[in-house]
């Protein structure tokens, strides 16, 4: 991620922003408190998320907000976070990873994936468009990042010059409740939060 910071570096500031993209136990923690079995909006009380639009959109709908049970409740979604719209990784890995699989998730009964960043809805949502994956997946902005601080999944990315973010993890949550949480030991990693490991959990 941040691939356009890490072209940019030297030598010695780019070990200096990969060890910090890495960085795990000894600053925080790699792995969220919240697990299987949580209900994910009795964790996020009072939070709504905000789903991807124009500045003209949001306008036009008082700069409405979606609450957490519009979301989940009597829903089976798979939910994806990651740190940020146009980052490396985020862009070039994650994202495509679900929309190229929408027809399995649907196969499975899925009734919506969602991407989720510490971004406001104007961006996530030219990001969605750049990417081409407004029509398969669903994207909101936690603009605040009060939805991943309540569900411990916050990440300090200051080192990227990113500030307060979110780690890069996947869930399956039915009717609210998580089924199956997976976080990446580092921000930078996609190993356990792509569409193929979820996919095979549900």
């Amino acid at each position: 991620m941040a691939s356009l910071i890490l072209k940019r570096s030297s030598p010695s500031a780019l070990k200096s922003i990969v060890d910090g993209l890495r960085m795990g136990a000894s600053s925080s923690r790699a792995y969220a408190s919240v697990a299987a079995g949580t209900d994910v909006v009795a964790a996020a009380p009072d939070v709504s998320l905000q789903k991807a639009r124009s500045w003209d959109e949001a306008v036009s709908s008082n700069f409405a907000t979606t609450p957490l049970k519009d979301i989940f409740k009597g829903k089976k979604v798979v939910i994806f976070g990651l740190p940020g719209a146009y980052t490396g990784v985020c862009s070039q890995q994650h994202v495509p990873s679900y929309k190229n699989n929408i027809d399995k998730f649907k196969a499975k009964g899925i009734d919506s994936v969602i991407c989720v960043a510490v971004n406001d809805p104007y961006v996530m949502n030219a990001w969605a468009e750049k990417l081409q994956a407004k029509d398969a997946i669903e994207f909101y902005g936690d603009f605040d990042g009060s939805f991943h601080k309540s569900l411990d999944l916050g990440k300090d990315l200051s080192v990227a010059l990113l500030g307060p973010r979110s780690q890069r993890w996947s869930a399956y949550v039915e009717d609210g409740k998580i089924k199956k949480l997976n976080v990446e030991e580092a921000p930078s990693d996609m190993k356990v939060s792509g569409a193929d490991v979820i996919l095979g959990q549900i």
